[in-house]
């Protein structure tokens, strides 16, 4: 089994599809500016959550600092590229567990119908039984 999972991995590393993911991923470890836009929105991300969970009312201008900064990062089309990338790539893992999720259940390689509905079948929220 180790030699066909290898041979997955190979084909998703040789797809197309994921090297241009990849381009855009290298692309902005290459550029601090958006690097420092993406850091940036984290972390006033993860402060604002952290009063929010304290219970504390945040204030207009804490959320329209988080908004510029948003926007700022959305407006640089590297960083805007790498958040894409992330995306594109959760939701490549996500089909490939949903189909060797239905495999497994079903003991053979699941139909696009049997797949309806899953990550796989669309993009569609995940409401697949495993």
């Amino acid at each position: 089994m180790n030699q066909k999972t290898r041979e997955l991995c190979e084909s998703i590393l040789e797809d197309p599809g994921y090297l241009g993911l990849r381009r855009k991923i290298d692309t902005f470890l290459a550029d601090e500016s958006a690097k420092q836009l993406y850091r940036n929105l984290a972390e006033k991300g993860e402060h604002l959550q952290h009063k929010q969970q304290q219970g504390v009312q945040l204030s207009r201008e804490e959320i329209a600092d988080y908004e510029k900064d948003r926007d700022a990062l959305v407006a640089n089309p590297v960083a805007a590229g790498f958040v894409e990338a992330q995306q594109n790539l959760h939701q490549v893992q996500e089909t490939v567990n949903q189909y060797i999720s239905k495999t497994l259940e079903l003991g053979r390689v699941p139909s696009d119908e049997e797949m309806e509905g899953c990550c796989g079948g669309g993009g569609h929220s995940c409401g697949c039984s495993h």
